[in-house]
């Protein structure tokens, strides 16, 4: 694995039965980065970390965990939040985070330390001695995460952390991400929450249907649609539609459409001819949402959004 590399895997398969639950998936982490598997649920993300972490063994396949290709030889250096959340409800917050530090090796007196200071800078510490049963869920889970990282470990891996959590706390998990990352710490999550990847991730995997369809960059992504011009006429009629490119879909007083190959200047003119005008006019890069349509299908997208996609036995 190349020392720029915090974790790598190649042809990943996982078989739960008949089922191919993971399809040959490749991933190169890149040490220092926030990086994102992003796809809905029952595509494979779980099955993904957890055969990355060492906790399942793939069917076939190899990986690499900050050097080492046996990954449970590396779990003090790593932090895991998983999908599934589990405190003890009647051990107090600051304890709780003290507790998990100490399952990694970390001295009592310093992980309650590091616990006043961690749930200070997230607006928690006036609940450091709240027992878990008293805290709301989305305080819980941040207790939860903070025990994961308390350790202050080289590669923190986070399954779809920002379920479940109001506006509030999904501010304060993001703060926590970018901090960890400013510290040095390389951080892998997993969400099927689209608008939190194109804030965080410095690079992204999108996996649907147990395949990697994408790797790389938002903006790489991005970039796999051509721009969308957004256009205000002054003068609006029925005949105006016919003057623009037949991929134009009517917003409210704008029409949208991919830029033309040969560029805007000859249908700028042509909408000045014709006396349409030009009330407005912006050229854009179609959002990480747009491409994900693109890469996995609508129906997918339809499905992830509203929450219907079914699980995997393991993600179940």
């Amino acid at each position: 694995m190349s020392p720029d590399l915090a974790m790598s895997a190649t042809g990943l398969v996982k078989y739960f039965g008949d089922k191919r639950a993971v399809d040959g998936v490749d991933i190169a982490v890149p040490a220092g980065s926030i990086y994102g598997i992003l796809g809905p649920n029952g595509a494979g993300k779980t099955t993904t970390l957890r055969m990355l972490l060492g906790i399942i063994e793939p069917d076939e396949g190899s990986r690499m965990l900050l050097g080492s290709p046996r990954p449970r030889t590396q779990s003090d250096r790593v932090g895991y939040l998983p999908e599934e959340r589990g405190l003890y409800p009647s051990m107090k917050a600051r304890e709780a985070i003290a507790f998990m530090g100490a399952l990694r090796g970390l001295d009592w007196r310093t992980g309650r330390e590091r616990a006043d200071e961690m749930l200070e800078a997230v607006g928690l510490g006036g609940s450091a001695h709240e027992k878990i049963k008293k805290l709301s869920k989305g305080m819980a889970q941040l207790v939860q995460l903070q025990g994961s990282i308390v350790h202050r470990p080289d590669l923190i891996v986070l399954d779809e952390p920002f379920s479940g959590l109001d506006p509030v706390n999904q501010e304060r998990l993001e703060k926590l991400v970018l901090a960890e990352r400013d510290r040095g710490a390389t951080i892998l999550f997993s969400t099927h929450i689209m608008a939190h990847a194109e804030r965080l991730c410095d690079r992204l995997a999108i996996i649907a249907g147990g395949k990697r369809r994408y790797e790389g960059s938002v903006e790489e992504a991005r970039a796999t649609l051509p721009m969308e011009a957004h256009y205000t006429p002054r003068e609006d009629s029925p005949a105006l539609l016919s003057l623009l490119p037949p991929e134009a879909v009517r917003d409210g007083k704008d029409y949208r459409f991919p830029v033309p190959e040969d560029g805007m200047e000859t249908l700028l003119q042509t909408l000045l001819d014709s006396g349409h005008g030009i009330a407005g006019l912006s050229l854009e890069r179609p959002g990480l949402h747009d491409a994900f349509v693109a890469l996995v299908g609508a129906e997918t997208v339809e499905r992830m959004e509203s929450g219907q996609e079914e699980k995997s036995e393991l993600e179940a």
